[in-house]
């Protein structure tokens, strides 16, 4: 008897400590997947909803999430932009006038939409309702002030003291803070930068957020402060904010038109994660556009890199698929993702190896069953968490097979006749303190007209291509109010067209739009048309602070399309993943040398090993082999799972 009650204790002593090791161990999961020391998994309303989502939908697809995706990562449920715009016949994203503020100026939910935000409740409810299911909510915020609370001229909150906020013997308010000339480019109604210089500036910002920690946000997407839009003001105060609540929030930056890794090294300790792309939307382009951006990144070593407590990731955007909506729509999910099958598994195996964020954007109530497998695929969700050395795999070969009528004739890639080369100037915004921007040269032409160039080389005085650099032309009253803010700076005149100045807006997707005709508009008095030609060689544009830069990339017009790509990464237990991407047109047949992937892996020798293989998408297995060759579709991919004896 005696013996039994010891064991009783001893189990008791047993279980207490199991649980206390538990709670604890769940604990320190919550602390770091709140810092991301993992890339961050969920769903986000924008592409299956736009800015139109009700509670009730989003509560819905939350509910989804738990059930069926939470076991799979996917903990984030993100309500994309616009929540606090109201939903009235011919509204849409760049309406002004519609939004609902309090009295601090500060967004808040619609109420049609939001039921539960009543009475001054936010997102409390929704938050609360999403943390029962085991998920974490997030939100979209814009960047600074919106025009409406600065029209309005509202008083500015002191968060310290819970009153107006004062300095200097009197209450700020809006226009004293909101800096017009920095709105944001795609919604220059809805919202602009904030001077962060002063008090009520940053009191403004800290208002903001210490708001949204008291409605129960986990996760803030902060949109039109990074890329072509650069507010690094912001963003660090931001930071600095986030550090000082009591609530961890992961912090996101939105879009990434434009950045590049410089640009990311200035900001990856300040946030979590980044956008490194425009939208990415079920189109083939979009996808194929991710290729070289991710390659770049991983290459700069910024993949799980330092970030805000914690660690950073570059961001491929939102997985486009199921069920959705339209771009800058007005209605909710209507129509099936427009990728095909093959296009849909590729875009998934590069996130994963790119160890992306995964937020998943199709509607989740008409979740299909195939969309479900490739989205919570076992293997696929192991790389994106677990593995390590992942970089572009360039030691690969490629036949492609093109069709002539009945015949299909193999030819080496690479070596296909009637291949066309094109050159193709492409701008590109980076920090200034890049070295790759001080490439620009200035030349008398004209006594009243100097010409900016960007030299082919840096060594010779060979230029690429050039501009007329002119003062701008004040053509009212109303713009001499910008004559002071922008002086000294310059418009840059397309040479065949006069009337049209190289334009840097972040609507252009500039990674993808040649320099000649594309990237110019009509000249006006606007901060993305305004140029400073600085004498280290750089031009930096009034509106982001960003400098720009020229790549001449070769554009090939055959029928083989996009080439063949391959990543490479290694795993937990030693295994190694390698994937092949088919971007041609044409089904191409892609191999790698066993001997070859060690010249990718420190620390691994691989000449005389031979390695047996699972190829994820067919579950296909062989080996001892020492070469791997697959036939590989249209804008396909294949992943293998080898073990290297």
């Amino acid at each position: 008897m005696k013996l039994k009650f010891l064991g009783l204790i001893f189990f008791a002593l047993f279980f207490r400590s199991y649980s206390l090791e538990r709670k604890l161990s769940e604990a320190s999961l919550a602390v770091g997947e709140q810092h991301a020391d993992l890339p961050p998994r969920g769903w986000n309303s924008y592409d299956s909803f736009s800015w139109t989502i009700s509670e009730e939908e989003f509560l819905q697809n939350a509910e989804v999430v738990s059930k069926r995706l939470l076991s799979s990562g996917y903990q984030y449920v993100v309500v994309d932009y616009l929540w606090y715009r109201r939903k009235e016949e011919g509204v849409w994203a760049d309406s002004l006038g519609f939004d609902v503020i309090d009295e601090w100026g500060r967004m808040i939910p619609d109420p049609e939409r939001w039921p539960s935000s009543r009475g001054g409740k936010g997102f409390t409810e929704v938050a609360q309702k999403v943390h029962d299911m085991g998920l974490k909510f997030g939100i979209h915020v814009m960047r600074g002030i919106s025009t409406q609370a600065v029209n309005a001229n509202t008083p500015i909150l002191d968060p310290v003291k819970g009153v107006a906020y004062e300095e200097s013997g009197r209450v700020w308010r809006a226009q004293d803070i909101g800096l017009k000339e920095k709105a944001c480019a795609w919604m220059k109604n809805g919202f602009m930068s904030v001077d962060t210089n002063l008090g009520a500036g940053r009191a403004f910002l800290r208002s903001l957020y210490e708001q949204y920690a008291q409605w129960g946000v986990d996760f803030v997407k902060n949109d039109c402060v990074f890329g072509s839009d650069f507010d690094i003001n912001e963003i660090t105060e931001v930071s600095k904010v986030l550090t000082e609540l009591n609530r961890p929030i992961l912090y996101s930056l939105s879009p990434g038109t434009g950045v590049t890794p410089d640009m990311a090294k200035a900001v990856n300790s300040l946030v979590n994660l980044y956008r490194i792309t425009g939208d990415d939307w079920d189109t083939w382009g979009d996808v194929a556009s991710h290729f070289d951006v991710s390659r770049d990144f991983a290459s700069a070593g910024m993949i799980g890199a330092g970030g805000l407590q914690g660690k950073s990731w570059p961001d491929l955007d939102m997985l486009p698929l199921g069920w959705l909506t339209d771009p800058a729509s007005s209605e909710g999910p209507h129509r099936s993702c427009r990728l095909s099958l093959d296009e849909q598994k590729t875009q998934m195996t590069l996130w994963s190896m790119a160890k992306s964020p995964l937020m998943y954007g199709g509607d989740l109530r008409n979740l299909d069953d195939t969309t479900s497998s490739i989205i919570t695929n076992p293997k696929l969700l192991e790389i994106d968490y677990y593995s390590s050395n992942n970089m572009e795999f360039p030691f690969i070969n490629a036949n492609s097979h093109l069709k002539a009528g009945n015949l299909v004739i193999n030819r080496k890639y690479g070596k296909l006749k009637k291949r066309s080369m094109l050159d193709r100037h492409i701008l590109h915004l980076t920090i200034c303190e890049d070295h790759s921007a001080k490439g620009w040269v200035s030349q008398v032409v004209e006594s009243e007209l100097d010409r900016v160039c960007w030299k082919w080389n840096l060594g010779t005085n060979k230029r690429l291509f050039c501009m007329d650099k002119r003062k701008p032309l004040l053509t009212s009253d109303q713009e001499m109010v910008y004559k002071q803010q922008y002086q000294g700076k310059h418009h840059l005149l397309a040479l065949d067209s006069r009337e049209f100045c190289l334009d840097a807006s972040p609507k252009r997707k500039l990674t993808s739009q040649e320099l000649k005709g594309s990237s110019f508009s009509r000249c006006k008095w606007d901060a993305n048309q305004m140029w400073e030609f600085n004498v280290n060689g750089t031009l930096m544009n009034s509106y982001s602070g960003l400098c720009a830069t020229v790549r001449t990339v070769k554009a090939a017009t055959d029928d083989a399309g996009g080439g063949i790509r391959s990543w490479i990464a290694t795993g937990r237990a030693g295994e190694i993943f390698l994937a092949f991407f088919n971007l041609n047109d044409v089904t191409s047949t892609i191999s790698a040398k066993i001997s070859d992937l060690d010249r990718a892996l420190p620390g691994r020798s691989l000449g005389n090993a031979s390695c047996t293989y699972t190829e994820v998408w067919s579950a296909k297995s062989d080996g001892p082999v020492n070469t791997i060759s697959i036939d590989v579709a249209v804008h396909g991919c294949a992943l293998f799972v080898l073990r290297c004896a």
